[in-house]
Order: structure tokens, then sequence, then C-alpha cells
């Protein structure tokens, strides 16, 4: 009897697992939602070397370009503040202040070499300084062998004198005149002279078109403290900002402007752990950062600001909370366990209550708030780390964040601490990923998510599935709408089961577990290990429609932006059957400069801009049934 009652406490145990898992379902719409994903959230920071003497080996470029990297972010962090690019020397805030060689002049020709459809990105220095010589270093080979030890902070370049307990305040600080320059707005953009000008080194601009505007200001008076031992005012920091960014944009008109680059969660909210005053209103930091660009923006007619940029350091270490991490971005609904400086949000000024983040959703509100709709500002992450309990919890997360990207427009995405289980993750993206995103729907969003993407020409679809359940597999099924697949056996690439160490050498030579997926009547079933991402590789042919984006709205691409002298706006409608629509045109003062009507027969019109002045101005399509459309523009 003991028995039998074993056997059927185990069958019952099966059964319910079983029904358990099948309760997973995905729906998959290829019409739904249709976004182009950027290609450089398959990103990485550091990648490059800047020191002709050591350089990347190619087993490193190899490895580079197998892995699928897209984007690679080389200006070191807190050590580019003070670049001096004509000097190739950079002071190191965490290491004494000292000056070291750096070369980026190396590094940015070594990358197009090397990897030219990648891109570079570099920075602006904004601090007001940058190094002048190597000769005055804190001799730290002599006072302890160039160990590492909690006074690395000091600031002793200069002639300091170290203080052996260990803090951050030396003894006696260095004198900054000794090993720092003056370096103003002008020094810091003719750089742009320097790799693309006219007698310049002739590198590929389109492949350099990114620029973080200096590096995480918001904490200059504990990283770059020998300068700015007082964190500057809000607004004095948006005028080092505005200085630069006018002359970086009239040197490199496509410019990508990237900024405020916060450090981390309290400094999305905060500077110096304020909120900032303008008038009768407090403002957290991000929103009075993109506020004042969009007023210095319609007061100057000159575009400020191409991509909110932030860097993004959560502290959880519980596995369960970092497979969860790719929520704090969007998800208005998650209750994010180290929500800090979002409290301050409040108009009280402090709320603990407050704990839902979803800080590129916030962005994405102010960003609509001051600039308008169809602004063309884009939000990214340039800096990342998490804590690395294991590879195959590292992959599972990066995996949910890189699809929460590409499902949201993410622009760029360039982790700083890089871990076992990462470059197997980028590779299965960025090599088996397509280039559009389409709707994907899971019935258990807290465990299994599918992020979906199809190519441009509709003929195949890449499914990833991402099962971040810690103990449990899903048996999931997956219902395609509007995508026509052939029944038959398709190719899955999958990510579990990782061991500790690396395991990525190449494209052929990785951790991918190859399999088969069975589709029946536009619909598959497949077992997801715990903590893995499998990838689903599909033929066949997406359905068409008139893409319009909502009944009520347009759908239309507007290029170039910004245009030079002598250059014309052109507008592709993107929707068909329209009837014939009014073009208007207008300038920051909210007057009509241009209007015409045209005919719904054409998909591809040219708006003069001739006869207009420098500016941003706002153009608007709209028809008699009261479908709309408008985009920002700048006219240099």
């Amino acid at each position: 009897m003991k028995n039998n009652f074993s056997t059927l406490l185990l069958c019952s145990f099966m059964a319910w697992q079983f029904v358990s898992a099948q309760s997973v379902t995905v729906q998959i719409d290829a019409l739904q939602g249709r976004k182009p994903i950027s290609p450089y959230i398959y990103g990485k920071n550091n990648n490059v070397s800047d020191d002709p003497s050591s350089p990347t080996t190619a087993a490193e470029w190899k490895l580079m370009r197998d892995a699928g990297l897209r984007f690679t972010r080389e200006n070191g962090g807190n050590n580019a503040t003070k670049y001096n690019w004509r000097k190739k020397i950079s002071s190191h805030p965490d290491w004494y202040n000292n000056v070291y060689n750096h070369n980026w002049d190396y590094a940015a020709k070594t990358l197009g070499d090397s990897l030219p459809g990648v891109q570079g990105m570099w920075a602006f220095q904004l601090i007001g300084y940058s190094a002048a010589n190597t000769t005055n270093n804190f001799n730290d080979f002599a006072y302890n062998g160039s160990a590492w030890w909690s006074g690395v902070c000091q600031n002793l370049a200069g002639g300091g004198v170290a203080n052996p307990a260990g803090t951050c305040t030396a003894t006696t600080s260095g004198n900054t005149n000794l090993y720092l320059e003056n370096w103003t707005a002008d020094s810091t953009v003719k750089i742009l002279d320097h790799w693309f000008g006219t007698g310049g080194l002739g590198y590929n601009k389109n492949n350099i078109q990114y620029w973080s505007m200096d590096n995480e200001p918001d904490i200059w008076n504990s990283t770059h403290d020998d300068v700015m031992p007082t964190q500057p005012a809000a607004e004095a920091f948006m005028q080092l900002y505005f200085a630069a960014a006018k002359k970086a944009r009239a040197k490199f008109p496509n410019i990508k402007l990237c900024g405020p680059v916060p450090a981390s969660e309290w400094q999305w909210y905060s500077w110096d752990n304020n909120k900032i005053t303008m008038g009768p209103n407090s403002y957290v930091w991000l929103e009075f950062f993109i506020m004042r660009c969009a007023q210095e923006e319609a007061a100057s007619g000159i575009r400020l600001l191409d991509v909110i940029d932030i860097h993004s350091y959560p502290g959880e270490t519980n596995n369960s909370d970092i497979v969860q991490g790719h929520r704090v971005y969007f998800d208005t609904t998650y209750s994010y366990p180290g929500a800090n400086g979002v409290k301050t949000t409040s108009p009280s000024g402090w709320d603990p209550s407050i704990t839902q983040e979803y800080i590129f959703g916030r962005v994405n509100k102010w960003l609509n708030q001051y600039m308008g709709a169809n602004q063309g500002v884009t939000c990214a992450v340039s800096e990342f780390g998490l804590t690395n309990n294991d590879a195959n919890t590292t992959a599972n997360s990066y995996s949910s964040i890189l699809g929460t990207f590409a499902d949201n427009s993410v622009e760029y995405f360039t982790p700083w601490y890089w871990y076992p289980g990462m470059w197997e993750t980028l590779h299965l993206f960025s090599r088996y990923a397509k280039t559009t995103r389409v709707q994907s729907v899971s019935s258990n969003e807290l465990n299994v998510s599918s992020y979906s993407s199809i190519t441009a020409a509709g003929d195949s679809m890449t499914v990833v599935l991402v099962n971040r359940d810690l103990t449990n597999a899903h048996n999931t099924t997956v219902n395609l709408a509007n995508f026509a697949v052939q029944n038959g056996t398709y190719s899955t690439k999958q990510i579990s089961a990782l061991p500790s160490t690396e395991t990525f050498v190449s494209h052929t030579n990785n951790a991918l577990h190859s399999g088969t997926a069975t589709v029946l009547t536009n619909a598959f079933t497949i077992s997801l290990p715990a903590l893995s991402t499998t990838a689903i590789i599909l033929k066949g042919t997406a359905a068409t429609s008139v893409n319009e984006i909502a009944d009520n709205k347009l759908s239309a691409i507007l290029y170039p932006n910004p245009i030079g002298a002598g250059q014309n706006i052109f507008v592709t409608i993107s929707s068909q059957n329209i009837f014939d629509y009014q073009v208007e045109v207008l300038n920051v003062l909210g007057k009509v400069v241009y209007s015409k009507m045209y005919s719904g027969k054409e998909s591809t019109i040219e708006i003069p801009c001739g006869n207009i002045s420098h500016g941003i101005y706002l153009i608007k399509l709209s028809t008699a049934s009261g479908k709309t459309w408008s985009s920002r523009f700048v006219k240099m």
C-alpha cells in the first residue's frame, strides 16, 4: 500500500509539473510593434588598446568580430575628464591623479582598420582642465611598489604627501598647476578637426558619431576633487555643456551628443544630493537637464542633445533580483529593491513608497514634455555593472536587458564589467537576432519573456525566449500571427548550463547548444531549461500592412537631419492609400514658414529649405480625415 501511494504521489507531481509548464504561451504578431533595433546595443567598454607598444592582438580583434561587437566605448570613464588629445596624456583620478600616456589617435585608427563597421565612442572634456605632463607624478612605486591600497584616491600628483592612514585626504595635497593646464571648450572640440577636418588624420567620422559629454559630472566633487572640491551648481555645469555642444555641432553637424552620463541610480535624480530649484519649481537632475537643453535649443536654434546616456550599477546580490534587473528601465509596475533616488521624485521631496523606477519611461516623458513629440532623442546606457554570482545568472540577466533594449529602441549599451557568459549572450543576439523588432506577449512575463525580430524583407524571424526561472524548466508554446511558416523543423541556439569559466572563443567555437523546434500550423512548443536563453530561427513570409502607428497617426521618415546651407528636407510617407495631405513647417515661435498641399500619391516629398534661417523647426503632416505626423529638424 505504501508503494502504491508513493507511485500515485509521484505521478500526481509529474502531472502537475507538466500542466504548470504547459501554461506558458507566447503570442507573436509580425505586424504589431515593428521598430528598428539599434545594432549598437551590442556594445562593450574598453576593448581597444591605446598604447602602440602593447597593441590589441589579432586574436582579440577576431574574437570581437566573431562575437558581433557593434559598438565600443573607448574614453576610459573617469580618465576621460582630463584627457589632453594634443599631448596624448590623461590624469587618473582613481590613482593619485597621476598622468599617464593614452593615445586616442592610435586607438581610433586601429579600430577603424580592424573593425571598420563598428562605432567607436570617445568623449569631450568639460571640467576646464587637462593633463599637462607626466613629470610630476606621485612615485607610487617607491612608496609601496605600486600596490593598490585605500589611499589611491589621495591627491598626490604635483608634490603631494601621502597620508598613511589610508583615507582619501592626503597629508599634503599636490599642486594642480604642476600637472594640469587650462582646457577650454575650443580645446576639447578641436579633436574633431584633428580627426576629420581638412589637413587632419582623415578618420571616417561616420564610424565615430557618438561623443560622450564628459563623464559622471554629478560626482566631480568626489572623483575630481583636486580641481572641483565643491560640486558646481547644476546651471554652471549646463553652461559648460552648452559651450562644448554648440562648438561640436558647428564642426560636425551629424554628431551624436550624449549626456549627461550620471553615475548611477541616485544621480539619475539628484545633483549634489538634492533636487534643483529654478524659480518657484524644483526638479530632479535628469528632468532639469532635459528642460535646460530644450530651453537652450529654443533660444539658440542649435540641437544640443541626441542621446540621454546614463550609467547603471545595480547593487542587487540575490539571483532572483539580478534576473529581474531589466525591469528597472521601462516597467512601470516593478517595485525595484534598490530604489533610492527615485523617491525624490515626490513633490514633497521624499516619498519612501515610490519604488517604481522605469527611468527611461520617465526620461521619455520629460523629453516629450519639454521638447515635444518626435524630438528624436534616444536613450542609452554607456556603463553598466551587476553582481557576478555565476555565469548563468549573468548571461540570463544580460539577455533580458538586450531583449528589453531591442523592444524599446535603446540606442546603445556598453557594459563596463564583463564576465563569463556575456560574450556568449552578445554573440547569440548580435549574430542571430534580426533588424526589426515585432511584438511578443508572454502569459508568464515574470519567468519567460520572448524577444522577436524579423528581417527587412520579412523572410526570416528569430524568436529569443529567456527563461529566468532559477530552478524550473518551462515548456512554452509560441503562436505566430502574420508570419507564415511552413510546417517543419527549424534550428535553435541555446545558452544554458554554462561553466564558471569563459567559453566563447569564436563564432564556431562556443558554448551554444544547437537543437531544433518543430513548427506545426504556425506554432511550436519548446522546453526551456532553467536560466536559459534560446533562439529559434524561422524562415517564412511576413504579412504587410499600411504601417500606421495608430488610427490617427501617419508613419513617415524625415531625412537628413540636421541640414546645412543648400540642403532640403525629404519626407518618406510609409502609410499607403491615404488622401492628400497638408505639410507645414513651423519655427520655434510657432509661426508657419512653409505650407503646401501634397497628393497622396507622392510617397516621398521634398521640402525646400533654402529660404529659412538657422534654427530648430517642426514639420507637420495632416490629412482631412485627421491623421497626423510631426517631427523636429535642425538647419545649421
